[in-house]
């Protein structure tokens, strides 16, 4: 078993599913979930969505990104329009008007 926190901060903006996740740390779904709660009230997934937002953030922010499509991609989001969705209910504004700001 290797430790899912190291795991998951460096393969966070891999595309893997649970499943996938679990097996690389030794773990099954059922394991990985619980071990996983030790770490963090959030759910794995949930986890890795903030993380991603936390990323993308921090590149729009920095100027990192030329476009929100740029970042959105780059952190693991497939989808723009749910990326830009979750964003905004993370952070409470676009993240348009954050790379306009940067």
């Amino acid at each position: 078993k290797i430790n899912i926190m190291d795991f998951m901060e460096k393969h966070f903006m891999q595309e893997m599913s649970l499943e996938e996740m679990a097996l690389y740390t030794g773990r099954s779904l059922s394991a990985f979930k619980r071990d996983f709660s030790t770490f963090s009230a959030l759910s794995p997934q949930k986890w890795l969505i903030q993380r991603r937002l936390r990323a993308a953030y921090d590149m729009l922010a920095a100027g990192a990104a030329a476009r929100v499509s740029d970042a959105c991609y780059s952190v693991g989001f497939k989808n723009i329009s749910h990326f830009s969705r979750a964003f905004r209910d993370f952070y409470g504004t676009t993240p348009a008007s954050l790379l306009r700001h940067a």
